[in-house]
């Protein structure tokens, strides 16, 4: 905060609470907010009702608990005193970020994540064995859905198993199942649908949820019954990408460079321009984090970083290919955290 000229940060939702103190407000119009000043006590400010959720920490934070008559905002910015740079909490309202500038006219204000998103994008053992924990969770569940049958059922369907299946296995919420079938798969965050799988078409399977407050999120290819040649082959082209980029991303690489790893080997294949989104993203208590493997952004890979590497290819109007693996950067080399098998699995 120093380094930044922050004098005080505000969280409020989302993942920057539950790293720092532990505890996770709900995403209610009643205000939750962390005052952390650079300087002084950081303040906890919760609705009563929400107060029983908190585990006190008396050596972190103090608790201070408001009124249903009382207005939380003005609360906060009478412990702001006289801040001049305040960084918001990216995932604040914007209610209540512009309430507080009203309150505070006089102070700039600034993303939080400036200063939290370094942090947490360095992840320590314990984060890494909580990532751990849950790719092999969805490792087994990838395994599973290859002794599955997908022709004559809907997309829907496939959805609702997976979401079943992640939670069976310890998440404590499944944060996505995207289930694209056929042409459907030409759009990577597909909506699952009630078309019904066709034999001939594959199946395009991308899930994750949170699991002891760390997220999964892999993805497989299902091909119901023998894929054409034209599949075959993209899909063969999209193995070799993924491990090139997989190998690539070592400790002191820029994020780019991982990226464009991928994608020399599609253009070689013809594929350059069917791979349209960014070969990965950080992961951590957010699904979607720092750091995020995509051409121009020069940040160098650090131990402790873990990330998706994830290249695909989409043939609009015929099908979708992606095949997603977690990573994390070591000073040994890059450690896959997924070891589900990675070909294109032949279902009924």
């Amino acid at each position: 905060m120093r380094d930044e000229g922050i004098d005080v940060l505000c969280l409020s939702v989302g993942p920057d609470l539950p790293y720092l103190i532990g505890y996770e407000a709900m995403p209610l119009e009643r205000l939750t907010m962390l005052v952390l000043p650079v300087e002084s006590e950081a303040i906890l400010v919760v609705p009563r009702l929400e107060a029983p959720r908190v585990a006190e920490h008396d050596d972190v934070f103090t608790l201070q608990a408001w009124e249903e008559t009382e207005d939380p905002v003005q609360i906060v910015a009478g412990h702001l005193g006289g801040a001049s740079v305040i960084g918001i909490g990216d995932h604040t309202w914007a209610r209540f970020v512009l309430a507080l500038q009203v309150a505070i006219p006089n102070a700039r204000f600034v993303t939080a994540s400036t200063v939290t998103a370094p942090l947490r994008a360095i992840k320590d053992e314990t984060e890494i064995a909580a990532l751990e924990l849950a790719a092999r969770a969805v490792d087994t569940i990838a395994a599973a859905m290859r002794e599955q049958g997908f022709a004559g059922r809907t997309e829907q369907h496939v959805h609702r198993e997976l979401v079943e299946l992640m939670l069976d296995s310890g998440h404590e919420r499944a944060n996505f199942a995207i289930v694209a079938s056929g042409p459907n798969a030409a759009s990577p965050h597909h909506d699952p649908s009630d078309r019904v799988i066709r034999s001939g078409e594959v199946v395009l399977c991308d899930f994750g949820g949170t699991m002891a407050g760390y997220c999964s999120d892999i993805t497989r290819m299902y091909a119901v019954g023998e894929p054409t040649t034209r599949i075959r082959d993209a899909y063969d082209a999209l193995v070799v990408a993924q491990e090139h980029a997989v190998q690539a991303a070592t400790v002191g690489t820029p994020c780019a460079d991982v990226d464009a790893a991928a994608r020399v080997v599609l253009g070689e294949a013809g594929l350059g321009d069917r791979f349209v989104h960014r070969t990965g993203h950080g992961i951590g208590m957010e699904a979607h984090e720092d750091p995020y493997i995509v051409s121009g952004n020069a940040q160098r890979l650090e131990v402790g970083h873990a990330f998706s590497i994830e290249p695909g290819v989409y043939v609009d109007g015929q099908f979708g290919l992606r095949l997603e693996d977690i990573v994390v950067a070591t000073s040994e080399g890059p450690r896959r955290l997924n070891r589900a098998a990675r070909d294109l699995a032949i279902v009924d």
